[in-house]
């Protein structure tokens, strides 16, 4: 059985490089497919959404992702129907990004699926990893807010704005501060 790709690597959420040729090349895709999206902002809704479903793993109905808007790679972020981003959103999309039917995120909340070694000497040698994220439906997450790597939010869920998420959310809850806690 031949060895897995870094590319294949970094989808599993291994450990992987980053500066693989193949990984480089998705990356670069993904900043030139962002500067014709943020060019795109005066560009009737329907191409915009046009311009989503060219880069990113899959997008529902009426999805609003407000420019700019920033992503590692674009593949890996699915948008629910009615998905909502607001102006300067940032997905580390390593691995999988899913944000359900109905969600509305605030302007300036990044969603960080990257992560690194705790190690000093492993992290030295450039490998990096990524853990999914889920965010449920009808999920309201507002501006500034962070959430880390392998969080899950449950459906009906409010991030307050500026929290920083660092586990799991469950449905219905409201969550705030950083770390972001239950109130």
């Amino acid at each position: 059985m031949a060895e897995p790709t870094q590319k294949q690597r970094m989808l599993n959420g291994d450990l992987y490089h980053a500066s693989d040729p193949e990984i480089v090349a998705d990356h670069q895709a993904a900043l030139e497919w962002t500067e014709r999206y943020n060019a795109a902002s005066t560009l009737p809704a329907a191409t915009r959404e046009a311009l989503l479903r060219e880069m990113l793993g899959s997008v529902g109905a009426g999805a609003v992702v407000r420019p700019p808007f920033h992503c590692d790679y674009g593949y890996n972020i699915h948008l629910g129907s009615g998905v909502f981003l607001n102006f300067n959103c940032i997905i580390l999309d390593v691995v999988k990004v899913v944000i359900g039917d109905g969600t509305q995120i605030g302007p300036g909340v990044q969603i960080l699926t990257a992560d690194h070694p705790r190690d000093p000497a492993e992290r030295a040698t450039g490998l990096e990893s990524g853990r999914p994220i889920t965010i449920g439906r009808n999920v309201w997450i507002g501006g500034g807010a962070l959430i880390l790597p392998g969080v899950t939010v449950g459906d009906d869920a409010i991030i307050g704005a500026g929290s920083v998420v660092t586990r799991d959310v469950p449905a219905g809850a409201t969550v705030a501060g950083n770390p972001a806690r239950q109130r």
